[in-house]
């Protein structure tokens, strides 16, 4: 399933989302190189990562993670590592990778931009992305495998829209070998799927016989990251924006609920 819109207009440009969303582009070109360079994607990786072994210094120093064409990253004790939880929010390890991050953030980042005001936002970003890395630090504390990506930060955002948009409708395009369809479905169907899926994902990953569980992707940032997006939404909320957007939304969709 892919979210591609919802029925859920903005009343004021997502100024915030869009400086991220650029952030997060620029940093994958200029910095990462596009994916075209191996040298740059991997440094990037190794040096502005989050690696949890570094972090916690139950890594050894020195130990080299291969990561593919004769490159690998080697844990180290530089004073850069205490910035990672949040230099690690802007990379991204493919195109597939920061193509789908983004995807998710623009369907659901401009409606809880615009349910809590812009600096709130930021805020609420940042925060949901640290939580995010410590809950992967906290589930393997020694990795010396570095982590990238906004999906902890954003998976936040998408616990927020479910607490403040449960039963907004997401348009998900389904594609079932030749057959593509788009279904609208309620935001909590949606969201709470992919919450699940997470979890089950990561399940492995709480074995110590399975360290690798989760297939290379943090999962576990990502239930981290929802989690907190659940818990603090309501911190963050402007609830008359979010009344207006109500009002609004109902004018535009008087039959949906």
């Amino acid at each position: 399933m892919i979210p591609l819109s919802d029925d859920n207009p903005t009343l004021r440009t997502p100024i915030v989302t869009y400086l991220l969303l650029g952030a997060i582009g620029a940093t994958w070109v200029f910095i990462q190189g596009a994916g075209l360079d191996p040298l740059s994607l991997v440094s990037s990786v190794c040096n502005l990562g989050l690696v949890p072994g570094e972090l916690t210094g139950r890594a050894p120093v020195g130990l080299p993670v291969p990561l593919g064409d004769g490159l690998a990253c080697v844990v180290d004790q530089e004073p850069i590592n205490r910035l990672t939880p949040l230099t690690s929010m802007f990379l991204h390890g493919s195109w597939g990778h920061i193509l789908g991050n983004c995807l998710f953030f623009w369907v659901f980042g401009n409606n809880v931009e615009d349910s809590m005001g812009r600096l709130r936002f930021l805020v609420f970003y940042v925060v949901c992305g640290l939580a995010a890395a410590a809950a992967q630090v906290a589930v393997d504390p020694s990795s010396p495998i570095p982590m990238v990506g906004a999906s902890g930060a954003i998976s936040g955002v998408m616990g927020a829209y479910l607490i403040l948009y449960p039963r907004v409708r997401v348009n998900m395009l389904f594609i079932i070998i030749i057959i593509i369809r788009i279904i609208p479905l309620p935001a909590w169907v949606v969201l709470l799927y992919w919450f699940g899926l997470q979890v089950i994902t990561g399940l492995p990953q709480l074995n110590q016989l399975s360290a690798e569980g989760g297939g290379g992707v943090a999962v576990w940032a990502h239930v981290g990251g929802f989690v907190a997006g659940l818990v603090l939404v309501k911190l963050f909320e402007n609830r008359n924006l979010t009344s207006q957007r109500s009002r609004w939304r109902h004018r535009l969709h008087p039959d949906h609920p």
